[in-house]
């Protein structure tokens, strides 16, 4: 029998997988070049970003204009099949982003077709419901500078004729100019004076800060640009997917990761369209899973992402011992308890929720209303009743989405999380809404209500079971990830996409524990350590994970480097931007010293606009900004902050090179497919996008990797971590079924202390031993410390020495080593 979690027979099954960002500066020709430099890295599989036509000057392809066409900056179709023709030629697979959520609305809009077509017709264009549009209704348009009475008044909005670049078989026609922006006008309003012909159309133009209260589509998340499409109708995912699958049957695609599914109406619903459509390919699923959620098993999916493994590997190289101590820092620069991230989320979603998703919710909230004054039993349940309580129970859910479907009875656990967070929501209502919270509860989770079935209104409760979970998945991201994770500064490693910061740290048990679950149940998930999605790469966590191992060097680093700068310092400097600063400095610094003023400075920005406390993207406080930035320059200019960073990583470079190799290694020996982010098989210094899209030196990695291939040994740290990578990839490929198969297994190894751990892969017995150090201050009492290895002859991988199983001693088997992995010696080991 089959795993239900695998592809099926005769579908590709990638064991590594190398990410690749397309655009413009980085196109499939390009992609072309650095096939021969993945080939010998060991790469099994590229996985390349978005493919379809993105917006004009898109530099990531997420905002996708015409699923017809593949993207023309990156080469176009006939690039892409002999990107994939060559990858193939190699033995390489080709996997694909795929984004079912939503689509650009571009300037001009006319670059969407769909969109155009459907402001240009409305109910009669073919694309009408491709959009998750309010019905009846004109789309809103937040695109104004200013209200509309005043953009009028200034004859800032005119009425052109042009051909459309899309359309230019219709030749010339009448459109709405402002500014860059261009739209429609329907047919038979042009002749209509200007006020009354604005008014007629199938949309509304409104100034921008209406969008946030108004808005009648639904968003990714709350990103006015990007449009939900309606995936859940058959036609609409022909269409949006009919190119991809093209050339996933003819050969071209292997494999997909699938963007955002929780933004979805049904995902699981999708998730089976896409598996039916391929055939059982493999695909992969964005999916941010909390702490102790699972993956739902019901989808006929291969995995996550591998956000799930990256935070507890991260998390496994945190000493939970320092997590006062690195509070008591935290609270010294910036006045936050440790005790009160709690607090601080639930401050934060509501922040949201009142402001860039209000819209979101009051859409919502009205859905529920009219479901209550059209049931007799249920009128009597207030509009502010009701908000209220939509608003706190969503405040209180703890995970994007409960995966409740209309028509079928909520699951256990669907059930405990939204009851779980109804009874956490009851203490902050009124005791007289409690009623009407039960009204809530019963509404999000299908159960009868109100007129025990007799009522006209299912397909409005179908949809408030739908909205509700789309709308906890978008309050969860913008109001946790986007918001509380920029204002909480603990420890920065640890606020990253899927952690949870309250967790100082994990156990090895705990490491443990996962991986035994995923080679069990999960066997071809993804597993990663630097992404596109990343906050930080996952060499910068490694590095500010080293704070854990010397707080109290931290503490005494962070009052030197205060000290240094207090003449300086602004008067009005955020004690959250400061702390913020201090962590980056020695996160980034890197044997090629700090990262450049321009990329510190854009950091620092978006990381305080995201805070949204002082200045934000919508309302930024440029003055305030401005003293930020001048003081992060003369901070990098400061010779004496030079010294101090410089003594501190004098100190901690044993510490951060273990850090480095253990979890790349760890990452690359765990069950599942095994990603590697570009450029992350060196020592790389990556923060949140855009910075972590800056081009890779290919040329410069393939000289490294030719350097190790010709027998050098590793000089510096990125080409310790480059042979760490090259070795263990060659031994994946060379043993495939080993990581990634239904039949491999995952066995913990006994450590003596722990400040190690070691696990064992293979079918049915032990094949390869992984010993890693973790934790790490310095190598002391490794003598009389032990590992259990299984009985047999093994090699490592690195040295080529030997070993017999038993109880070794972790001096003899690590040695100065950060990392060990030996191989059974039947086996054909790879040299």
């Amino acid at each position: 029998m089959s795993h239900p979690h695998l592809p099926e027979a005769g579908k590709r099954l990638p064991v590594t997988t190398y990410r690749l960002q397309l655009n413009a500066d980085f196109t499939c020709a390009d992609a072309v070049g650095v096939l021969d430099y993945l080939t010998r890295l060991g790469v099994t599989d590229i996985y390349l970003s978005p493919i379809l036509q993105a917006a004009p000057g898109s530099t990531h392809g997420y905002d996708v204009v015409d699923h017809r066409h593949i993207w023309r900056e990156i080469g176009g179709r006939e690039a892409f099949e002999e990107l994939a023709r060559q990858a193939h030629k190699r033995g390489l697979g080709v996997i694909v982003d795929v984004v079912p959520n939503h689509m650009a609305v571009p300037t001009p809009v006319w670059h969407c077709r769909a969109m155009w077509s459907v402001l240009k017709r409305g109910p009669e264009s073919e694309y009408a419901n491709w959009f998750d549009v309010e019905v009846n209704e004109p789309i809103l348009m937040p695109i104004l500078g200013s209200r509309i009475g005043q953009v009028l008044s200034a004859g800032e909005l005119e009425l052109v004729q042009i051909v459309v670049p899309t359309e230019p078989e219709r030749g010339k026609q009448w459109v709405l100019r402002y500014f860059d922006h261009v739209f429609p006008v329907a047919e038979g309003t042009e002749s209509l004076p200007l006020e009354v012909l604005v008014e007629r159309q199938h949309y509304r133009l409104a100034h921008w800060k209406v969008a946030s209260e108004e808005l009648n589509y639904r968003r990714f998340f709350d990103v006015g640009t990007l449009a939900g499409i309606r995936v859940e109708l058959p036609e609409v995912f022909e269409a949006t997917h009919a190119l991809l699958l093209e050339e996933f049957r003819n050969g071209y695609i292997d494999g997909f990761r699938v963007d955002h599914p929780d933004g979805l109406a049904d995902p699981r619903g999708y998730f089976r369209a896409l598996s039916k459509a391929t055939g059982g390919a493999w695909i992969v699923a964005e999916k941010i899973l909390e702490a102790d959620e699972q993956m739902p098993s019901d989808w006929p999916v291969c995995g996550t992402t591998g956000y799930d493994t990256a935070w507890r590997l991260n998390a496994l190289n945190v000493k939970q011992s320092a997590a006062l101590s690195l509070g008591a820092v935290m609270t010294e620069v910036t006045g936050d308890s440790p005790s009160k991230y709690a607090d601080l989320v639930r401050q934060a979603k509501e922040q949201i929720i009142d402001t860039s998703l209000a819209a979101e919710v009051h859409r919502l909230g009205n859905i529920i209303w009219n479901i209550c004054l059209q049931d007799f039993r249920l009128r009597d349940h207030t509009f502010r009743g009701l908000i209220e309580c939509l608003r706190t129970l969503i405040v209180e859910m703890d995970r994007y989405r409960a995966y409740v479907v209309p028509s079928e009875p909520a699951s256990s656990l669907a059930r405990a999380v939204v009851e779980g967070a109804a009874r956490r929501a009851r203490k902050q209502i009124p005791e007289d809404l409690s009623d009407t919270m039960d009204v809530i509860v019963a509404l999000v989770l299908g159960d009868e209500i109100g007129s025990a079935g007799n009522y006209e209104s299912q397909a409005q409760r179908d949809e408030v079971i739908i909205r509700f979970q789309q709308v906890c998945g978008a309050v969860m991201a913008k109001g946790v990830e986007d918001t509380a994770f920029y204002r909480w500064t603990h420890l920065l490693s640890l606020t990253e996409v899927g952690s949870d910061p309250q967790k100082f740290g994990i156990s090895v048990d705990e490491i443990h524990r996962h991986g035994a679950y995923i080679s069990e149940q999960w066997p071809a998930t993804m597993t990663c350590g630097s992404t596109h999605d990343a906050k930080r790469s996952e060499d910068v966590r490694a590095r500010l994970n080293t704070l854990a191992s010397f707080p109290e060097k931290w503490a005494q680093l962070v009052e030197d480097m205060r000290a240094q700068t207090a003449e300086y310092r602004p008067r009005d400097l955020d004690g959250r931007s400061e702390y913020i600063i201090w962590q980056t400095l020695v996160g980034t610094w890197s044997d090629r010293g700090p990262i450049g003023f321009e990329r510190l400075k854009e950091y620092l920005l978006k990381a305080a606009r995201e805070q949204k406390t002082w200045t934000s993207w919508t309302s930024p406080d440029t003055a305030r900004e401005g003293r930020l930035v001048e003081f992060a320059e003369r901070v990098l200019a400061d010779p004496q902050i030079g010294k101090l960073v410089a003594g501190w990583r004098k100190e901690t470079s044993g510490a951060t090179s273990v850090a480095i190799l253990a979890t790349k290694a760890l990452q690359l020996t765990m069950p599942g497919v095994a990603d590697l982010y570009q450029g992350s098989e060196v020592v790389g210094t990556n923060l949140v996008d855009p910075d972590n899209r800056r081009p890779v030196d290919f040329a410069g990695l393939s000289r490294s990797l030719r350097r190790l291939e010709e027998g050098a040994s590793p000089e510096t740290l990125d080409e310790q971590k480059l042979d760490v990578v090259r070795k263990i990839l060659a031994l994946r490929a060379k043993f495939p079924q080993v990581f990634v198969s239904a039949s491999s297994a995952y066995w913990a190894l006994p450590v003596s202390t722990s400040h190690a751990l070691a696990f064992a892969r293979g079918i049915e017995k032990a094949q390869v031993v992984v010993i890693a150090a973790r934790n790490f201050a310095k190598k002391d009492n490794w003598d009389s410390h032990t590992v259990g290895i299984p009985k047999g002859e093994w090699v490592s991988i690195f040295s080529g020495s030997r070993c017999a199983g038993g109880v070794r001693s972790l001096a003899e088997v690590l040695g100065e080593s950060a990392v060990e992995i030996l191989v059974g010696t039947e086996m054909d080991v790879v040299s």
